[in-house]
């Protein structure tokens, strides 16, 4: 019966007006929504055959609204489908935000072919397949990036990830995005403190006080070959200043009041060696917070080795030097330090020794 109906109407799509044709899209439409959730395959096959050519004729606005019927429908004809989801982006928008029959292979395509409105389109998706979400990342933009970061339905792999951080390394615009990341690998997030705000400091640090150790163990042998290939050229001075260093360390003469000693005397690589072996954090991460003046990173630094917070706030002052608020900000780093759990900062620290534990592979 439904079949007649439909050879009915195709004998009416002869008719020239566009006006009639347009009806004629209305009637199939309807036809199709009126019969079986699963149509037969040849009532399906002429279904799509017919709304296919139609729509193709229509001006965008028909074509909007058949793909606002289609989007929400389970078993839509799936030529018809493909072509609206390649559509203009105010067709293609509803199919590809929900549409559950478009499949992988379909996404895919429109995310390598289509522009940046599409692509953000299938960010939105409730979810986005691993393949689909590393195809937006290395086409998209930032703004695309951050609509597919937001997205805790969207699956990204490893690679993906790390494109996303060194992409945010130079965007601020993307690091709430980017810390906010329910599946962000840890050495990956913690990354992010050296380059983030105060506040998304403050998230990161929350995040590794919640986090499991087994999955902190597995974090930082993901993160030990990235790592290892970031670290920067040593100083001039490096190797003289380890020998001096180790030389005192042999005698029982490297301590806190030491590095401070280094400090006042304007022996920058000492301290930063020494700092490295008290702390067992690596050298580049120590030299990286000392040229910065990231003080609430050296407080991590001092919490998790249990220095004395009359010794952090020492190298607080003496780091900050000629700042006309030197005592003012020390003071409100000193109470940074105090309120610092032990525990968030042993855990934060760990990212930061990955480090030194890559350099002595290496060494070794």
């Amino acid at each position: 019966m439904m079949q007649t109906k439909l050879y009915d109407l195709i004998e009416l799509a002869k008719e020239p007006s566009s006006e009639r044709r347009r009806e004629l899209l209305r009637q199939v439409t309807d036809l199709f929504f009126a019969g079986p959730e699963a149509h037969p395959p040849g009532e399906m096959a002429l279904f799509d055959d017919v709304l296919t050519q139609l729509s193709s004729e229509m001006e965008e606005a028909v074509r909007a609204d058949l793909a606002e019927r289609m989007a929400d429908t389970a078993a839509p004809p799936r030529r018809l489908l493909r072509g609206l989801a390649s559509d203009a982006l105010a067709v293609a928008k509803p199919v590809l935000t929900r549409s559950s029959a478009l499949t992988e292979d379909d996404l895919l395509r429109v995310a390598r072919t289509r522009g940046q409105e599409h692509l953000r389109a299938i960010s939105l998706r409730v979810v986005v397949p691993e393949a689909v979400s590393d195809a937006i990342v290395a086409r998209g933009d930032d703004a695309t990036l951050s609509v597919l970061l937001r997205n805790d339905g969207a699956a990204l792999s490893r690679a993906a990830h790390e494109a996303a951080v060194d992409r945010a390394a130079v965007n601020p615009d993307l690091h709430e995005a980017v810390v906010d990341r329910h599946s962000l690998p840890p050495d990956l997030l913690n990354e992010m403190y050296f380059v983030v705000e105060a506040r998304l400091r403050d998230r990161i640090l929350a995040k590794n006080a919640e986090l499991d150790p087994a999955h902190l163990d597995a974090a930082l042998a993901s993160g030990r070959k990235r790592v290892a290939a970031r670290d920067g050229a040593l100083p001039p001075d490096y190797a003289k200043a380890e020998a001096a260093v180790r030389a005192l360390k042999a005698s029982g003469g490297v301590g806190p009041s030491t590095l401070a000693a280094f400090l006042r005397n304007g022996e920058t690589t000492k301290f930063l060696v020494a700092l490295s072996e008290l702390a067992d954090v690596d050298f580049h991460t120590a030299r990286r917070i000392l040229d910065r003046r990231e003080l609430d990173a050296l407080a991590i630094i001092c919490k998790a080795a249990d220095f004395d917070r009359s010794l952090f706030l020492t190298f607080a002052v003496l780091i900050l030097g000629r700042d006309d608020n030197a005592m003012g900000r020390a003071r409100e780093y000193g109470q940074l330090y105090s309120e610092l759990p032990r525990d968030a900062a042993a855990r934060t620290i760990r990212f930061w020794r990955m480090r030194r534990q890559t350099g002595d592979v290496a060494a070794a």
